[in-house]
């Protein structure tokens, strides 16, 4: 059995969401080609057993036996193959389905990797999940389409060539409905196109508004907002269920149609074959053959409908995958990088200088600031250098691999917790849950390091979740390691033993540790103050809590907290 997803799904063609099916065709083109030659093959069965049945009964009439047995040998042939056929073309539908499914999730998934931190601030999480959950339904469908549609139109167009065979009036008559039924049905695709697409972007905005709820829920309670907040999703909430009514009405309408029309077109037939039986311009066989094919119709005229509502649905939901394939990415590698220098990490924006090799505290009156700060230094931002060289002239790979910014929005992820805290088995994991003093919550794990996570380690509360995060980032063991809060939400004891521990496993590398707490705060080689984003003190723990009343105010109010 071939393995889903593919390991390299290639460049997808963002330039347009036809453009967009088209490549996801391209990349399935052999199991495609394959399940319209097999749909081709499928339809063409069936479009071949009225004509047979027609002329049994044509060779009953006529007490023919022989060809009556040999005409029930070949439906039974037809019947056996048209069997075989289907279950292998069923067999490569599913393969496109899922193809062009798990395709789109690997091209959406890289490109969020790409744009990093920059696609909170440019895509609602909403967004991204409905492209996860549904949209991915839509593009597989509307590229599996491709093959029945096609098998439909060649067996309506088998029928119609037969039916001019026998009776040119009836020929005529399929010939001329089925692009009529074809442009009523089409007229609903546009209106449900519309109201498809409108339903889609409120979803989105329902969802990401549901997360930040989720998200910020302990807060809301604090301020008092909660109330607001639940009128606002329910508001949102009932305008989208209105717009799914709208849009459920001409999704029913289209039903209706897709049955109505062709049952409609079916008795039609079936009178015309009727009179022309009753005038002896038939015989019965091929009246029974007439109807048959009248009942055969359905199905691929119901095909054809449906590959047209498919088609439309995968092109709202392509439209929307390559609106996030095309979000211009916030950090990009500049023309022309720089090599790599060695250095001191510094952020001329804030006076603040991290000495290499040393472990360096910066203290904010305003946390944001601090954090800001991080984000440059790790060039989330730009304005830092290394060395004297602007991050923003290196090449982000190499940035990456050099510094790493651990922070408290950092999530752990679902699966083994081996696999989470130490995914590449350098071997430091020992050293690094011994520094985050988080060995016990493993040995507490009844399946230890090999214990499945919940979805963001949900199981773990808030200050084990954090010790895990930060023996994660003392694994990676970056040359310039930078912790935004990493003891925030445990206790004293615990928080002294890993400032200690913190301390001596990053001896003699580039450490940066954002904090006011006088615990960690004691064991930084420099500490600096800073005031509206400008460093105004610098030195010791001790030496500012002797010399600078501004710097004890804010670690003693954390001291007392």
């Amino acid at each position: 059995m071939r393995r889903l997803p593919v390991a390299d799904p290639g460049l997808p063609d963002a330039r347009s969401a036809t453009r967009y099916l088209s490549w996801l065709v391209r990349r399935s083109r052999m199991t495609i080609i394959t399940a319209i030659a097999l749909s081709a093959a499928w339809m063409g069965c069936q479009s071949l057993v009225p004509a047979m049945v027609g002329r049994a009964i044509d060779a009953a009439a006529t007490e023919n036996g022989r060809a009556l047995a040999g005409w029930g040998l070949a439906l039974l042939v037809i019947g056996v193959l048209q069997a075989l056929i289907g279950i292998t073309r069923h067999r490569y539908s599913v393969a496109n389905w899922l193809g062009a499914g798990f395709r789109t999730v690997q091209v959406t998934v890289r490109r969020a990797n790409r744009l990093g931190s920059a696609l909170p601030g440019r895509l609602e999480a909403g967004e991204v999940v409905a492209i996860g959950t549904s949209d991915i339904n839509h593009i597989g469908g509307a590229v599996d389409v491709a093959a029945r549609g096609t098998g439909a139109l060649l067996a309506v167009t088998t029928v119609t060539v037969l039916l001019l065979h026998t009776s040119v009036p009836l020929g005529l008559v399929v010939l001329v409905g089925v692009p009529v039924l074809m442009v009523v049905v089409g007229g609903l695709i546009r209106p449900l196109h519309r109201r498809q697409q409108a339903y889609r972007e409120q979803q989105g905005r329902l969802t990401g508004r549901a997360a930040d709820l989720v998200t910020g829920l302990r807060v809301l309670r604090g301020v008092g907002g909660e109330e607001v907040m639940v009128a606002r999703y329910r508001e949102q909430s009932q305008a989208l269920r209105a717009a799914g009514v709208r849009t459920a009405a001409v999704e029913s309408l289209l039903e209706s149609a897709q049955v109505l029309l062709p049952g409609a077109f079916l008795v039609l037939i079936t009178w015309l074959g009727a009179r022309f039986a009753a005038g002896n311009r038939i015989t019965v066989g091929q009246l029974v053959s007439f109807y048959a094919y009248a009942a055969f119709l359905v199905a691929p005229l119901r095909q054809l409908t449906d590959s047209i509502d498919k088609l439309t649905r995968g092109h709202v939901s392509a439209r929307r995958v390559i609106g996030m394939l095309r979000l211009p990415q916030g950090l990009a590698d500049p023309p022309d990088p720089l090599p790599m220098p060695d250095g001191d990490l510094a952020d001329p924006e804030s006076g603040v200088r991290v000495a290499a090799g040393r472990l360096t505290a910066i203290v904010a009156e305003d946390p944001a600031d601090a954090a800001r700060i991080a984000d440059r230094l790790g060039r989330y931002a730009d304005g830092a250098t290394l060395g004297g060289v602007p991050l923003a002239e290196l090449p982000l790979a190499a940035v990456r691999r050099r510094i790493l910014v651990a922070e408290n929005e950092a999530r752990l992820f679902s699966g083994r917790l081996r696999s989470d805290l130490d995914p590449h088995r350098s071997g430091l994991l020992p050293a690094a849950l011994e520094a985050a003093a988080a060995q016990d919550i493993v040995d507490g794990l009844p399946g230890g390091l090999d214990s499945v996570v919940a979805e963001r380690g949900r199981s773990f509360s808030g200050g084990q979740q954090q010790r895990l995060r930060l023996a994660r980032a003392l694994v990676a063991d970056p040359e310039i390691l930078i912790l935004v809060e990493p003891t925030n939400a445990v206790d004293a004891h615990t928080e002294a033993r890993i400032a200690e521990r913190i301390s001596v496993l990053r001896a003699g590398r580039t450490t940066v540790v954002c904090t006011s707490s006088p615990l960690v705060l004691g064991h930084a080689d420099r500490v600096l103050y800073l005031e509206q984003g400008r460093v105004v003190a610098a030195g010791t723990h001790h030496e500012l809590l002797e010399t600078e009343p501004r710097y004890a105010r804010v670690v003693l109010r954390e001291e007392q907290s």
